[in-house]
């Protein structure tokens, strides 16, 4: 193999692809990027087995072939050659030579001797998204997937499909994201991992993104390159039982000034210590008490609708504060039952989102 390729958009690829490489595993050929030359490309592949990132770039190819690298490594040389063009040479000495437009610096690098994993077809069908709001529907939904292995199903986020609307749904059984993109509809329905999801906008995010499902993957196509994700086995929760149907009481109020009390509270709170919020007429007085250290207090203007004159809920300082950013509006609304049932954070003005999220007992 050898090839000559732009200095940026070689480390752009490989950086990309370098995202789906594990920190630790049992193969070592999994710590390693996939390079493979053809006809005016080269194309750079990462992957864990559970999520791989396909990169191409334009190159001159002057022979095809291709070779296994260390990735991390490869990155950082790639990063630390001079501006301009890069020569990538691997002959058969399971070495891979890359040198620039000078004669130094030039590194030459051993490939990994084992077999890279036969990795499935990209798939064919789906449909364009627009890159933007996929991209937002995951940043909002994907903070509540569990990060607990022990519980695998929990750390993935349900895609499902019909023809009206494509649903994302996520719960750590702490609390509940769901966000429905209208007018998009696919054929099938997945289980994809969070963790995965969370790169497509630094892997493959453009303008346009097209999703499908192959058998077992999800499947994400942009002009940046390809994202697939191994699906999660298992049955998720059937959360459509967790949505009340009503709730008699409702605080809104201004997002920015909800944030900033919490993060005030969370002095004093951490991210464990539950902060209550005691809402009525003119908005909500917000404390938090910590035996060992004290207790701060604070006000938050809104406007109260609701059965009661007064009502007092806690929450998780971090997932309410989760809850809030993942609105993305300027007003947010808080709709409660009581202060032990679940509570829904949404933007009044939009029923696209919410995020249901459990009270603290206190």
């Amino acid at each position: 193999m050898k090839i000559r390729a732009n200095r940026e958009q070689l480390a752009d690829a490989l950086g990309r692809a370098q995202r789906a490489v594990g920190s630790r595993s049992s193969l070592p050929v999994l710590q390693g990027l996939l390079c493979e030359a053809s006809d005016g490309k080269l194309a750079v592949t990462g992957t864990d087995l559970e999520v791989t990132v396909r990169s191409e770039i334009e190159a001159d190819v002057e022979e095809w072939g291709k070779a296994v690298v260390p990735g991390r490594l490869f990155t950082q040389a790639v990063r630390r050659m001079p501006p301009g063009v890069v020569t990538l040479r691997a002959g058969d000495q399971s070495e891979l030579e890359i040198s620039g437009e000078t004669p130094q610096p030039v590194y030459t690098l051993r490939q990994l001797s084992e077999d890279f994993p036969k990795l499935g077809s990209a798939g064919s069908g789906g449909i364009e998204v627009e890159g933007e709001g996929l991209t937002t529907a995951i940043r909002q939904v994907a903070p509540a997937a569990s990060t607990d292995l022990g519980r695998a199903v929990l750390t993935g986020v349900l895609m499902e499909s019909t023809s009206e609307r494509l649903r994302m749904v996520a719960t750590d059984s702490y609390r509940l994201a769901l966000r429905d993109l209208p007018a998009i509809g696919l054929e099938a329905t997945g289980l994809l991992p969070a963790r995965g999801l969370r790169e497509l906008p630094n892997t493959v995010g453009a303008s346009k993104v097209n999703v499908g499902f192959t058998e077992r993957e999800g499947v994400f196509n942009s002009t940046a390159g390809t994202l697939r994700l191994r699906m999660i086995e298992g049955n998720f929760p059937k959360y459509e039982t967790l949505l009340p149907s009503e709730y008699p009481n409702q605080l809104v109020c201004d997002r920015e000034s909800l944030l900033e009390t919490i993060r005030r509270m969370e002095l004093v709170a951490e991210d464990h210590y539950p902060i209550r919020l005691t809402i009525s007429e003119g908005g909500a007085e917000v404390n938090v008490i910590r035996q060992d250290v004290g207790r701060a207090t604070d006000h938050v203007e809104g406007e109260f609708q609701g059965e009661s004159s007064s009502l007092t809920v806690a929450f998780n300082p971090r997932y309410l504060a989760d809850g809030v950013v993942a609105t993305g509006a300027e007003k947010v609304r808080l709709r409660i039952i009581d202060g032990m049932k679940p509570s829904v954070i949404d933007d009044p003005d939009r029923k696209e989102f919410l995020y249901l999220l459990m009270p603290v007992n206190v």
